[in-house]
Order: C-alpha cells, then sequence, then structure tokens
C-alpha cells in the first residue's frame, strides 16, 4: 500500500481540483444561467486532468523511481492513479449534487427539453444522479488510462549508457 502513496495522494488532488472545477462553474453560472454554454466549458477541464496526470507521473519518475522511469512503470503508476480517481468519483459526484449544485438536474433537463434535444421523459432518464455517478466513473476510468498511457509515454526515461554519457568513463 505504502508504494501507492504517490497515485493515491495525486488521485485527492484530481477529487479536490474537479470540486474546485464544479465550484467554479456554478459561480460563472454555467449550471442555471448559462447552461447552454456548459457542455463547451466543462470540456476544458481536460487540461486540468492530463496536467494533473503530467505532474503525478512526473512526481513518480522523479521521486519514487530517481528520474528514471520506463513507459510500464508509468503506466501502472498511471493506471493505480486512475484506479483510485474511479474510486473517489462517486463521493465527489455526491458532494457535487447534494452541496454545491443541488439544482442542476432540474435546470440541464428543463434546458434539453426546451432546446428540442430531448423529450421529458428522456431527459428524467438521463439527468439524475445515478446516472452521473455511473457515467462519471466510466469516464474517469476510460480517459484516464488513455491519459496515463500517452503521458507514461511522454514521460519515459531510461538509464543513460555510460559509453553514451559525454566526459565518463565506466571502468573508473
Amino acid at each position: 500500500m505504502r508504494k501507492y502513496l504517490f497515485e493515491i495522494k495525486w488521485a485527492i488532488i484530481f477529487s479536490v481540483a474537479m470540486i474546485l472545477w464544479m465550484l467554479g462553474e456554478k459561480l460563472f453560472g454555467l449550471h442555471d444561467e448559462y447552461i447552454a454554454e456548459h457542455s463547451f466549458y466543462t470540456s476544458f477541464f481536460a487540461i486540468v486532468a492530463i496536467g494533473i496526470y503530467l505532474l503525478a507521473l512526473y512526481d513518480k519518475r522523479k521521486n519514487y523511481y530517481n528520474g528514471v522511469m520506463n513507459w510500464q512503470e508509468g503506466f501502472k503508476s498511471g493506471a493505480f492513479l486512475t484506479l483510485g480517481i474511479v474510486i473517489f468519483s462517486p463521493f465527489v459526484q455526491l458532494l457535487i449534487i447534494e452541496v454545491i449544485t443541488p439544482d442542476y438536474f432540474s435546470h440541464i433537463t428543463e434546458y434539453s427539453v426546451e432546446a428540442g434535444e430531448m423529450t421529458p421523459e428522456e431527459a428524467e432518464a438521463y439527468f439524475n444522479p445515478q446516472n452521473y455517478i455511473i457515467q462519471s466513473m466510466v469516464w474517469a476510468a476510460i480517459t484516464g488510462l488513455i491519459t496515463a498511457a500517452i503521458v507514461a509515454l511522454m514521460l519515459r526515461r531510461k538509464v543513460p549508457n555510460p559509453h553514451q554519457v559525454k566526459g565518463t568513463t565506466p571502468y573508473r
């Protein structure tokens, strides 16, 4: 368990960032007055999410692997980070739904029906806490593993070959 403290720490950081992002969306009216713009602006959280994965795997490489990490090690760390995010996700969603924006579902349902995107029955079936919790877990798993794979590829670093490093000799 101790070897996954980096991932747990970063899953908590990710969860706090998600909560703060939702607070910001709520404060800027994206959950009520400007709900028509919500889907556009909420997609920018992807930048924050990728940034957190970059920082997390960089932290793991630097402080756990002593600056050297191959793709498999990076992906494994990213996968455990994703697992932590998936585990925390229902609690984060409940906090968002119950505390930060309790009227969100009524607003988005009303907007979707008025915009002609859904019937009232379809909107009620889609926009509800249970569906959002499931969606957040599935979405976190899929996007997290893809992000982990790409970030691990970007941050991999091999042990330098002493014969290739200028100014060093391997047999001193």
